[in-house]
């Protein structure tokens, strides 16, 4: 029995300690969810309409009888941006407003750009920065949400890998806490969008190190339910955001309720124990075998027993074997040793498209689906809400299939039923509504599958920056999923076809990669390498 197999046998793969550690880091899952989807509801886009000065006072009613009279209808509705002109010279006097806004006062001929608006709603940055009509300048802090994504995860990759998990889970959710606190008192629009971006750039890093740590507090045979736990507390934490906002009206209001109990998770650089794999990658052997004496301990383990012992020092014998020249790997840029390796230079190419053909059509998905219902709020929840079913049967198909069977059958299903939904006539909304579905479902079992794939196939030692440049170069995807509805004018089916190509090239990639259900996780490049193979 090797040294892995007895820490299983003699700590507990999952017991109290990992029970309470997981539920604490949850937490850290559901408020990243917050910061994921927040813009959705303070930057909504809101109903408006021009004003009509010739018939109406600062007090307008919103969809008064008269209003085709003065705005083309279209087949939304009425135009938010342009208006009849004025087809002579009337001065307003107090009877007008007793009176129909006649057809006659106005220039139906032609049309132009309003001057000033009338809003159906006034709870979010759109009315308070007067940003109707803009809708390039308002989907801003979407954009700016992913590129901070971009920015944080080969920053929150460095912190975890040479500061420790726990660190990182502490520094990432302490600085989302204040910038998101902050953007509540934004005073303008550039402020705003730019706190937006800080928040995400600098406080964005704190689920991939719960993620990571969760993994490691966990034998090889609760890996996969505690992947599908993270992102469910992810998915809850959108959930949950939906139903707040639902309630708290305003935005600012909004955004300082979500961010302000984040400051709670900066108690956990004394709740939250280190990864003991992380403290042993970095030879902290005192710091590690306290942990596991206390993992083995909250679990009932009797930890005096010699059979512990024997194991404690037999780990930190495996750390120190001179096969695995510790002070070379310190020393050598990980980049050389990857360029050096064809294994993990191609493992290297590979991962991050994986990542950015996925977040392509998760987030694609997710902002095509507005027909799922007519309220926001309804539409947000049961959105996030769909996602939660497709992270438990990834627990099934990842523990009877694999990691590569699962991905596989996860892509092909989603191409599929995008392909259905491009092709299925547009009256035919039951169908096209059952498959979408489905489709969600599935990306939503690669996405988990994905984070438990990738860490999987990298060292302990470089295990959170290679996770972390796999998701930085995913978040090309989440930029340009945002760019998919215009695409419909043109050609409806267009973004659910770009959606099934992008399923089926990382389906053909999946074949690349070993199969790791069940292997040992690396510590070291050349462990990793040999994934497959033994």
């Amino acid at each position: 029995m090797d040294s892995e197999a007895k820490l299983n046998k003699y700590v507990g793969q999952f017991g109290r300690y990992q029970i309470c550690n997981l539920l604490l880091l949850s937490l850290v899952g559901i408020s990243c969810g917050f910061m994921a989807g927040d813009y959705i509801f303070t930057g909504s886009s809101l109903p408006h309409r021009c004003a009509i000065p010739e018939c109406e006072d600062s007090e307008a009613d919103f969809m008064p009888d008269w209003l085709s009279n003065a705005i083309p209808i279209t087949k939304n509705g009425f135009d938010e941006c342009l208006r009849y002109p004025s087809a002579r010279n009337h001065s307003v006097n107090s009877e007008a407003f007793n009176e129909s806004c006649p057809t006659g006062l106005f220039d139906t001929s032609r049309t132009v750009p309003c001057e000033s608006y009338v809003y159906g709603r006034n709870n979010s940055v759109v009315f308070e920065f007067d940003l109707p009509c803009q809708e390039w300048l308002r989907a801003l802090p979407g954009t700016l949400n992913s590129l901070g994504g971009m920015v944080v995860l080969p920053l929150a990759g460095y912190v975890s890998d040479h500061f420790g998990r726990r660190a990182s889970i502490v520094i990432f959710s302490l600085n989302s806490a204040a910038l998101g606190l902050l953007r509540a008192f934004s005073v303008n629009y550039a402020t705003y969008v730019a706190l937006q971006f800080l928040q995400v750039a600098l406080g964005g890093g704190g689920f991939s190190a719960a993620y990571i740590l969760a993994t490691e507090m966990v034998g090889p045979k609760f890996r996969v339910p505690t992947s599908a736990f993270m992102s469910t507390s992810f998915a809850l934490g959108q959930t949950i955001m939906g139903l707040i906002a639902m309630s708290v009206y305003d935005w600012r209001k909004l955004t300082m309720v979500l961010y302000a109990p984040m400051f709670v998770l900066v108690t956990y650089r004394f709740i939250i124990p280190e990864s003991h794999r992380w403290l042993r990658s970095k030879n902290k052997h005192k710091e590690a075998n306290e942990t596991i004496q206390r993992a083995a301990r909250i679990n009932g383990r009797d930890i005096r027993d010699k059979s512990m012992n024997n194991l404690l020092f037999e780990l930190n014998e495996k750390r120190s074997d001179p096969i695995v020249n510790k002070k070379t790997l310190k020393e050598e840029p990980l980049l050389k040793q990857i360029v050096r390796s064809p294994i993990m230079l191609r493992r290297c190419l590979t991962t991050p498209v994986w990542w950015a053909c996925t977040t392509f059509v998760y987030y694609g998905l997710s902002i095509n689906s507005v027909r799922l219902s007519g309220n926001m709020y309804h539409n947000y929840v049961l959105t996030a809400g769909a996602e939660v079913p497709g992270y438990w049967l990834a627990v099934l198909l990842l523990q009877r299939l694999g990691r590569r069977s699962t991905l596989l059958a996860g892509y092909v299903t989603c191409a599929a039923c995008c392909a259905c939904v491009a092709l299925l006539p547009a009256p035919w909304a039951a169908p096209r509504l059952a498959v979408y579905l489905v489709g969600k479902c599935s990306i939503a079992l690669v996405f988990t599958s994905l984070y438990l794939a990738t860490s999987e196939l990298y060292p302990t030692r470089h295990r959170h920056s290679l996770l972390g440049w796999s998701s930085m170069v995913g978040r090309v995807g989440s930029v340009l999923a945002p760019l998919t509805p215009p695409l419909a004018r043109y050609s409806a089916p267009l973004p659910a076809l770009l959606f099934a190509a992008a399923a089926l090239l990382c389906a053909a990639l999946v074949l690349t990669q070993p199969e790791t259900k069940g292997a040992k996780l690396p510590d070291t490049i050349e462990e990793a390498e040999r994934i497959g193979r033994d």
